[in-house]
């Protein structure tokens, strides 16, 4: 593993040299996983049959665009939904869910999110504790709100869901990656579980899941799972890295067209909608999707072998089952999640040059620390790390569209640690 490109400390790779061994058989699952997914994705592509007249763009109303017609029929396809709505003009993940959301429920309808608090920057969108309220947010409009905290293992607590579901509810939402918080992911098992319970006492409610950071990490998907409809962001997953913005929305048939005509209008629905020659990223990137989103894995097991070797607590173990790309490191203290971040930094392709500092970040209630040097602005399937600056100061790390890049980038934040005094070998 030494190279003359980085000067990294013997003891560095020493301990990296076993981390990798720790990953072999976990890389062998990752690597069949990718296979599957990769070859459903070719199907797709072929069932579709996408041709060079599809990869250009539209402009106008768009009508008649039908590269945008085949890239929801291959979302569709990969998805295991009946329709599909991928659309560049999600301009972020909480944008798409916002989407759906106010695409299907209606005032005076009650949504039950099963696996506690969701993530910061959807509170405002729904009206938790108050935020966004005024702002035309779902609390606005008589959507009424309640939640199902997680069991101490920070898993869902089944029992607590089926006594909180009602006949009449009409949405039971389900968040598949933690978030900032220290709690497991969820795999498609775990989501099963979950809509089983929800078909069963309310067979009408619509089962939602958020999912982010999820995609292309087990051959199951969540809607061959009992779910009715899931969303996600472009620049996370199924973006491969190459698509610029955008977000998606699949499921069943009459949920996405419902999801269609808040996008657009009643009236329209996905018939309209220029993609502005953004055709040929975006079937490009999720073309890629399955190999990049199996190389951030890669990564992040990685970096749990390497970090829990060095003697830190880390989320998911290396040879933990997993239900998204993200890996949790808790460093102890803000100085070492600020160490591990300038390290991250320094392995990007765009602006390694720059120390990361933490601020006042939109949509978030503390300071929040980012370390990324993408091609893509906020892109978190390529290489990033980031954290809220308050106890128990975790550092949540995610992406690596390859993995020699990623696992570089791992070693580079150990080093920074290292040489600022945040850890001793």
């Amino acid at each position: 593993m030494k190279n003359s490109f980085f000067n990294f400390d013997d003891k560095i790779l020493s301990v990296s040299e076993k981390a990798l061994k720790l990953c072999s058989d976990e890389f062998e699952k990752i690597n069949e996983i990718q296979d599957y997914n990769q070859n459903k994705m070719l199907y797709a592509f072929q069932q579709a049959g996408v041709s060079e007249s599809h990869l250009f763009g539209s402009t106008g109303y768009g009508y008649g665009d039908r590269g945008r017609e085949l890239l929801d029929q291959i979302y569709s396809t990969v998805f295991d939904a009946e329709d599909a709505l991928v659309r560049h003009n999600f301009v972020s993940g909480t944008h798409t869910l916002e989407i759906a959301l106010f695409g299907v429920l209606r005032p005076g309808d009650k949504m039950l999110c099963v696996t506690g608090t969701p993530y910061d920057t959807i509170h405002p969108v729904i009206g938790i504790n108050g935020e966004g309220n005024g702002n035309g947010n779902l609390s606005d409009f008589g959507i009424k709100y309640e939640e199902v905290p997680l069991k101490n293992d920070g898993m869902p607590d089944y029992e607590a869901i089926e006594k909180a579901i009602e006949p009449t509810l009409k949405m039971v939402y389900i968040q598949r990656s933690r978030g900032y918080s220290l709690r497991p992911s969820l795999t498609c098992e775990d989501i099963a579980k979950i809509s089983s319970i929800a078909k069963t006492k309310a067979p009408k409610a619509i089962v939602m899941l958020d999912n982010c950071y999820g995609e292309f990490i087990e051959k199951q998907q969540p809607l061959s799972s009992g779910v009715d409809l899931i969303a996600g962001s472009l620049i996370k997953n199924p973006g491969g890295g190459i698509a610029p913005t955008g977000g998606y929305i699949a499921g069943k048939k009459e949920l996405v067209n419902l999801c269609a005509c808040r996008l657009t209008t009643p009236a329209t629905g996905k018939e309209v909608g220029a993609t502005l020659g953004h055709n040929r990223e975006l079937f490009m990137g999720s073309y890629s999707a399955p190999m990049v989103s199996c190389e951030a894995l890669k990564t992040a097991v990685f970096a749990s072998a390497l970090f829990e070797l060095l003697g830190f607590e880390v989320s998911p173990r290396y040879n933990e089952k997993r239900g998204d790309i993200i890996q949790v490191i808790k460093l102890k203290t803000a100085k070492a999640v600020e160490a591990f971040c300038k390290g991250i930094q320094t392995a990007a392709p765009i602006d390694s040059f720059l120390t990361p500092e933490a601020w006042d970040m939109p949509g978030y209630n503390s300071k929040v620390i980012m370390a990324a040097g993408a091609f893509t602005l906020g892109s978190s399937i390529e290489l990033s790390a980031d954290a809220p600056l308050r106890e128990p100061y975790a550092c949540w790390m995610q992406g690596g569209i390859n993995f020699p890049a990623g696992k570089t980038g791992v070693m580079l934040a150990a080093q920074s640690m290292l040489e600022s005094g945040n850890l001793s070998l």
